[in-house]
C-alpha cells in the first residue's frame, strides 16, 4: 500500500508503507551497526595506531561522546532547512555516509601507524561524528515518516530490530573467525581490513535505504498541523523538552540502557569475559551465531506482543524479562568462580548447556524491549505532533540524543578507568592473561551490574509514560482532525 492511499482502524485512516519498503529502509543498520562494530575497535586502533596510552584513550573517547551530544540538537536546524528536488533525508544519508567513510579510512588505514599521534587520532574522530550525527538523527525520523499505523509501527521495529542484530552478529563472525586468525591478532592489518569491510556492507545500506524512503522524502510530509512551514527556533527545543513528558520518560529509560549496552559492548569486555574468564575467545561469537534463529523469533514475538498490547507496555514488559535473565547470568557466574573453575564453562558440557540458554534468553529479551523501542520513538514524535509542537522530527531525536549521549559519553571511560584500576594502565587485556579477582568482579560490574541499574530505571520511568496503546489511537484520531481542519482553510 504506498503512503497516498491509507489502512482504515480504529477509526483514522492511517498512512502506511509497503513491506518491501520497510525492509529497504531497515538496511540502515548496515551503515548503523556496521560502523558501530568498527568503533568498537577504536580502543585498539588508538593504542597501536596511534600510540595513546589506555587511560588517555578513554578521555579521548568520553570527549568525542560529548562533542557528538552537542552535534545532535544543530542537525535539526539543517534538517529544517534542506530541501531540494533530490529531497531531504536522502540528501543528509548520503552526505553523512560520506563523512564517516572518509574519517574511518583515515583513521584505521591511511593515517594508522605513521607517527601522527593524538592530534590526528581525535581529529578524525571528530569528523567522523560529524558524518555519523548527519546520518543517524536523520535516519531515526525514517520511520515516523513511513507510517504513522500502530498495527504497522511494530513490524519496523522487527525488520530494523533484525538487522540491528544480524550485522554486528556477522561482523563479529568475519573479524573474529577469519581475519584475525589471518593476521595474527590486534594489529594494523587486521584493524585495516575489518575497516574495508565495513565500509563495503554499508555502501549496500546507503543505496538500499535511499530506494526504500524515496516515495515519502517529499517537502508534504514535512509539515505540522497548521500546514505551514514554520521557521525552527532554539526555543521550541526547549520546549519540546519540557512539555514532552513520554519523551522524558524516554530519555531516562533508554539513556540509562545505552550507557550499560556501550559498556559492556567494549572490545575489551568481551576479551576478559570469553579469553580471560572462560578461556575460550571464540566462544560469545560462535554463541551469537547460534542465537541467530531464537533471537529472531523473540523479535516477532515482540512484534505480536506490540501489536496487541501497545510498544510502551512492550518495553515495560520485556524489560522485566531482561531484569530476571541477567540476574540469574550474575548468579550463574558467581557460583562457579566461588565454587568452581570458570573455564569449566568452555569444557563442561552441562555447564555449557546452562551458559548457553541464559545467553539465547539474554538475547532474546533484549529482542522485544528493542523492538518496542524502535516504534516507541515513532509514537513520541506523533505526539508532539498532536500537542502542537513545531513538527520536525529531528528536533525530538536532536533533544533525545543530546541527553543520551551526554549520559553514555562516560561509557568508554568507565570501561577504560575499570580496567586501568586492574592494572591495564598502559596496555590492553589480552585472552592469554591470567584471570584474577579483579578481573572478574570488575567484568561482572561492567558486564551485568550496568544493565540490572538500566533496567530498573527503564520500569521506574515507565510508570510516569502515558503513551498505551489506546492512547495512541486517540493521539491519531486527533491529529487527522486537526490536518483535515487545517487543510480545509487553505
Amino acid at each position: 500500500m504506498s503512503q497516498n492511499r491509507s489502512g482504515g482502524a480504529d477509526g483514522v485512516m492511517y498512512r502506511r508503507a509497503k513491506l518491501w519498503q520497510i525492509i529497504m529502509v531497515s538496511t540502515s543498520a548496515f551503515i548503523g551497526m556496521g560502523f558501530y562494530s568498527l568503533i568498537g575497535l577504536a580502543n585498539y586502533t588508538a593504542s597501536i595506531g596511534y600510540g595513546i596510552a589506555t587511560v588517555a584513550v578513554g578521555g579521548i573517547l568520553t570527549f568525542t561522546r560529548i562533542f557528538d551530544a552537542i552535534t545532535d540538537p544543530m542537525l535539526a536546524f539543517i534538517y529544517d532547512k534542506v530541501n531540494t528536488r533530490f529531497g531531504k533525508v536522502r540528501i543528509l544519508m548520503i552526505s553523512g555516509w560520506a563523512i564517516m567513510v572518509l574519517a574511518l579510512l583515515m583513521m584505521y588505514n591511511w593515517a594508522a601507524g605513521k607517527g601522527r599521534g593524538t592530534v590526528t587520532f581525535i581529529l578524525l574522530f571528530v569528523l567522523y561524528i560529524i558524518g555519523y550525527t548527519l546520518f543517524n538523527m536523520t535516519v531515526q525520523t525514517l520511520y515516523a515518516l513511513m507510517t504513522n499505523d500502530p498495527r504497522q509501527r511494530p513490524m519496523i521495529g522487527v525488520c530494523s530490530t533484525i538487522f540491528n542484530y544480524l550485522v554486528p552478529i556477522t561482523l563479529n563472525l568475519v573479524f573474529y573467525m577469519k581475519l584475525m586468525p589471518k593476521f595474527g591478532g590486534f594489529n594494523l592489518e587486521f584493524l585495516a581490513s575489518a575497516c574495508w569491510v565495513c565500509v563495503g556492507v554499508s555502501a549496500v545500506g546507503i543505496v538500499l535505504t535511499c530506494i526504500g524512503i524515496t516515495e515519502f522524502d517529499k517537502t508534504e510530509n514535512f509539515v505540522g498541523t497548521n500546514m505551514k512551514k514554520e521557521k525552527l527556533k532554539v526555543k521550541d527545543m526547549v520546549d519540546v523538552l519540557k512539555g514532552n513528558r513520554p519523551l522524558q520518560c524516554y530519555i531516562a529509560s533508554a539513556a540509562s540502557d545505552k550507557i550499560a549496552q556501550q559498556i559492556a559492548s567494549q572490545s575489551i569486555i568481551n576479551t576478559m569475559a570469553a579469553g580471560i574468564i572462560i578461556g575460550d575467545m571464540a566462544i560469545s561469537t560462535k554463541l551469537t551465531t547460534i542465537g541467530i534463529i531464537p533471537s529472531i523469533l523473540f523479535a516477532f514475538v515482540g512484534a505480536g506482543y506490540a501489536r496487541k498490547h501497545g510498544n510502551k507496555k512492550t518495553v515495560v514488559d520485556w524489560t522485566w524479562f531482561c531484569l530476571i535473565v541477567t540476574l540469574i547470568s550474575f548468579a550463574f557466574f558467581t557460583s562457579i568462580y566461588i565454587f568452581g573453575d570458570t573455564h569449566s564453562i568452555a569444557t563442561v558440557k552441562p555447564l555449557m548447556i546452562v551458559y548457553v540458554l541464559l545467553m539465547l534468553l539474554m538475547n532474546g529479551t533484549k529482542m522485544g524491549v528493542t523492538t518496542g523501542n524502535n516504534a516507541f520513538m515513532a509514537d513520541i514524535i506523533d505526539y508532539e505532533l498532536d500537542r502542537g509542537g513545531k513538527y520536525i522530527p529531528a528536533v525530538i531525536t536532536g533533544v533525545y540524543s543530546l541527553i543520551d549521549k551526554l549520559v553514555s559519553s562516560v561509557s568508554a571511560l568507565i570501561a577504560t578507568g575499570a580496567i586501568a584500576l586492574i592494572g591495564y594502565k598502559e596496555t590492553m587485556p589480552q585472552p592469554t592473561d591470567e584471570l584474577t579477582a579483579g578481573i572478574f568482579w570488575i567484568t561482572m560490574a561492567l558486564m551485568y551490574g550496568f544493565p540490572i541499574i538500566g533496567w530498573i530505571i527503564t520500569l521506574v520511568a515507565m510508570r510516569f509514560c502515558s503513551l498505551s496503546k489506546e492512547d495512541m489511537v486517540e493521539v491519531q484520531k486527533r491529529i487527522a482532525e486537526k490536518k483535515a481542519i487545517a487543510q480545509s482553510k487553505a
